[in-house]
């Protein structure tokens, strides 16, 4: 993926676009996979929560839409 920088000389006006180099997008794609790790663990314990919820509503004998009633 390529990645380009806006520059705007605040006086002037002038715009100028430049691209990334090397080093800054290996920066960039650093911090994207590691917020993509964040939301894979976060989507992982959202998952694990839901699941023993259901756990327990299952346990409890609760149909869907008692279930439903109860979270809303």
């Amino acid at each position: 993926m390529t990645y380009h920088e806006l520059i705007v000389n605040a006086e002037t006006g002038e715009q100028t676009i430049r691209p990334y180099t090397a080093e800054e997008i290996a920066a960039v794609e650093a911090v994207k996979a590691e917020k993509q790790a964040e939301l894979d663990v976060i989507a992982a314990e959202q998952a694990a929560k839901n699941a023993a919820r259901e756990a327990v509503f299952s346990k409890l004998g609760l149909t869907a839409e008692e279930i439903a009633a109860l979270l809303a």
